[in-house]
């Protein structure tokens, strides 16, 4: 049995096995570590994800997608090369294609995953992970926060003692937990985070201002036009900082722009993201109740921290300059590992023991306690930033005569009233008869350490029992769905390994092609043209040196999107 830790990301994915008493990051098909989290079709309808995809949202965007992450748990259907998908299902593409490269490196089955999530992911967002792993054909023992498990990877590289507070920005979330190690313990105090910040929104903005400082309407781009642009900011936003200042030269709507990219634009363009990272970093210290002077150090996680930005503004939040000794695009795959290892019971891990808490408030409906018989108020059960597992019950009580049936509805969230919150499921309950007041059911919350959440509910008076674990929440697919989803992915013929760096290659040159002009162009074109003409002939020694040669003449032109 081998268990493998997966860090799924909203802009790049990585997996790992632990192997004589220690983290092995498993190399994906190009030899990389970190597969870019992009799903696409080829001309020949194989299904294409990575790197290759990655490339291709500039020449085929219409047969390509990406941070469909930030769509998990929700009914949103995206269209690829004319068919539809869940996010849920692309999500299992990517995890089918670490499965593979797992497999390839390791030379034996994998069958079972311990995949990480953001801290402050909801039910529903965990229960989709969960279910994509299932699609791509693997039992997922275990949901670790990203944050725990990139403290579980600190803690294992240094083991510190004291208080520490993870900041963790990947492509799509902001996390932030605050963590004590203590004699081989790490505990979780409290986490906070947005699910709506990261690095795709810092780029975002970057591109809105650009349009608007040139007053080009968004909507009279295409989505080729508008992806080229996207590249060039990402290529910029990755340079920032450098001598000389990155340069963004695009052509638009029939217009040639040239523009320096400084580091003052950038912070201009990006001033209201800075100011939301504040927010949860409160929020998880006043939860925590420790002071600023108690905590021992601040650790940076994912790759939106690189920024100087966001270090600046966490130096400043922190008084301090945070940490990074660990590469931040890679330590969430590290921690998931090091927790499939724990899974696995590797007598190497044996002084290891590590708590979470649950990131969100968990209740139910109630009528308005103060009296006024108003319905739709939250009766918080299980509080934000409890330890994990828990388990809390709560009796609730008829409030009409004749009352014959209590409808437990189970939310999430911080708000006194139901209609803010998260609606995650609904428990309908029969009971006798009786005079307001004199029936009540016992309603119990228990949470457990993948954050999912089973509700029992008593009646009193007969003892009858209902159990559910909330999981048909909206977005999350039915026993049937899902039956049909891995049917589907089975189905789906990926794109041969052994073909897969022959077709990167010529993804990769399609797209500089495309970016680039005059001379440039024509030399890449006419490199192509002749490494297709290898490809015809088909002896394999001959293409391995095309290959070869092929990608050294188009690194020349392309900076690698992965740092």
């Amino acid at each position: 049995m081998t268990i493998i830790g997966i860090d799924l990301g909203t802009t790049n994915s990585a997996c790992g096995v632990w192997r004589d008493g220690a983290v092995h990051l498993i190399p994906n098909r190009h030899g990389d570590k970190l597969t870019p989290s992009v799903v696409g079709f080829d001309a020949g309808g194989e299904l294409i994800v990575g790197k290759t995809a990655q490339n291709r949202l500039i020449t085929h965007p219409r047969d390509t997608v990406a941070t469909f992450k930030r769509l998990m748990g929700t009914k949103h259907r995206i269209e690829v090369s004319k068919t539809s998908f869940t996010a849920t299902e692309l999500s299992a593409a990517v995890l089918r294609s670490l499965k593979e490269d797992a497999e390839a490196f390791l030379g034996e089955p994998v069958s079972e995953a311990i995949i990480s999530v953001p801290a402050y992911f909801n039910d529903n967002q965990r229960h989709a992970t969960k279910q994509a792993g299932e699609i791509a054909g693997m039992k997922v023992q275990r949901l670790i926060n990203e944050p725990t498990a990139a403290a579980l990877a600190y803690g294992l590289h240094d083991k510190p003692e004291g208080v520490f507070v993870v900041l963790d920005m990947g492509g799509g979330t902001f996390d932030v937990s605050v963590i004590e190690y203590f004699d081989g313990v790490m505990e979780v105090h409290a986490s906070a985070g947005d699910n709506y910040l990261g690095g795709e929104d810092f780029l975002e903005a970057m591109v809105e201002r650009f349009l608007a400082d040139r007053k080009i309407e968004r909507a009279g781009l295409d989505k080729g036009a508008l992806q080229v642009l996207f590249d060039a900011m990402e290529r910029a936003k990755r340079a920032i900082g450098r001598s000389p200042a990155p340069r963004v030269a695009i052509e638009l709507a029939g217009t040639a722009h040239d523009v320096e990219i400084t580091e003052p634009w950038f912070r201009d363009a990006v001033a209201g993201l800075l100011l939301r990272v504040r927010a949860p970093i409160e929020q998880a210290l006043r939860d925590a109740r420790i002071p600023l002077a108690d905590i021992a150090d601040v650790l940076l996680v994912g790759g939106a921290t690189r920024m100087a930005v966001f270090r600046n503004a966490a130096g400043k939040l922190f008084g301090r300059i945070p940490s990074s000794y660990l590469d931040p695009d890679l330590v969430v795959a590290m921690g998931a590992t090091v927790q499939a290892g724990l899974k696995a019971r590797d007598s190497s891990l044996d002084d290891v023991v590590l708590t979470d808490v649950c990131p969100y408030t968990l209740g139910t409906e109630v009528v308005d306690p103060a009296g006024s018989g108003k319905p739709g108020f939250f009766l918080p059960l299980i509080e934000r930033n409890s330890v994990v597992p828990t388990s809390r019950v709560e009796r609730l009580f008829t409030v009409a005569d004749k009352q014959a049936r209590m409808q437990v509805n189970v939310f999430q969230g911080e708000n006194r009233m139901v209609e803010r919150n998260v609606f995650l499921g609904e428990i309908d309950v029969t009971v006798p008869k009786r005079k307001a007041g004199e029936e009540s059911i016992d309603v119990r919350f228990s949470y457990d350490m993948n954050g999912l959440l089973e509700v029992d509910v008593k009646v009193n008076s007969s003892g009858e029992t209902i159990n559910k674990v909330i999981q048909q929440a909206p977005g999350a697919l039915s026993d049937d769905e899902m039956a049909r989803s891995r049917q589907r992915l089975a189905a789906l013929k990926f794109h041969p390994r052994e073909r897969e760096e022959n077709l990167q290659l010529l993804s990769q040159g399609e797209r500089l092609y495309l970016t680039h002009l005059g001379d440039t162009r024509a030399a890449i074109g006419d490199a192509l043209a002749a490494f297709e003409a290898v490809l015809d002939r088909q002896r394999d020694s001959e293409i391995g040196r095309a290959r070869d040669e092929l990608k050294a003449f188009l690194d020349r032109f392309d900076g690698d999107l992965l740092p």
